[in-house]
């Protein structure tokens, strides 16, 4: 059994970038098209930055409460 790739799956980040290219040369593609691609391709960024920072958020589970 192949042991699972940690990370944004190659491939995928690939199509996006591709989609992204292709959808923002388009003369045919709208607006909305176009601000569709844009923003996937934003959540993949904001994904890839989270994964970056692996105590991210993990904080929040730590939290010290004082004594009142």
């Amino acid at each position: 059994m192949a042991k699972k790739q940690k990370g944004i799956n190659p491939d995928l980040e690939e199509a996006i970038s591709k989609m992204l290219k292709e959808v923002m040369t388009d003369p045919m593609a709208s607006i909305t098209d176009k601000t569709k691609v844009i923003d996937r391709a934003l959540k993949l960024e904001a994904i890839k930055l989270k994964m970056e920072f692996d105590e991210w958020g993990a904080g929040f589970a730590n939290v010290d409460e004082e004594d009142e």
